[in-house]
């Protein structure tokens, strides 16, 4: 299913009703066979990208006590914008 189409717009998908990074990394890793620290961080950093061209709005940030992330790292909640639903909508992944 979302193995089959680019990571980033699978993870527009996974943010509209928001999520935490670590949730959409772990999510990603598992749909798209991905293991590994290398990927973990090439998924948030996608989301990081997302985030800075407008798409996804941080809406939360706590410190990873527990480790679920990195340990002491900082752990973002993100949602999708409104400019985030029309450009998902324009390729066709949801409706706005």
């Amino acid at each position: 299913m979302a193995g089959n189409r680019p990571i980033k717009f699978r993870i527009l998908e996974l943010c509209n009703g928001g999520k935490w990074n670590y949730e959409i990394v772990s999510q990603i890793q598992k749909e798209y066979g991905l293991k590994g620290g290398f990927h973990r961080d090439s998924i948030n950093f996608d989301i990081i990208e997302l985030a800075s061209g407008g798409m996804l709005k941080d809406v939360e940030v706590k410190v990873d006590e527990e480790g679920v992330y990195k340990k002491g790292f900082l752990l973002h909640k993100y949602e999708l914008t409104d400019f985030g639903k029309v450009r998902a909508a324009d390729a066709c992944l949801m409706y706005v």
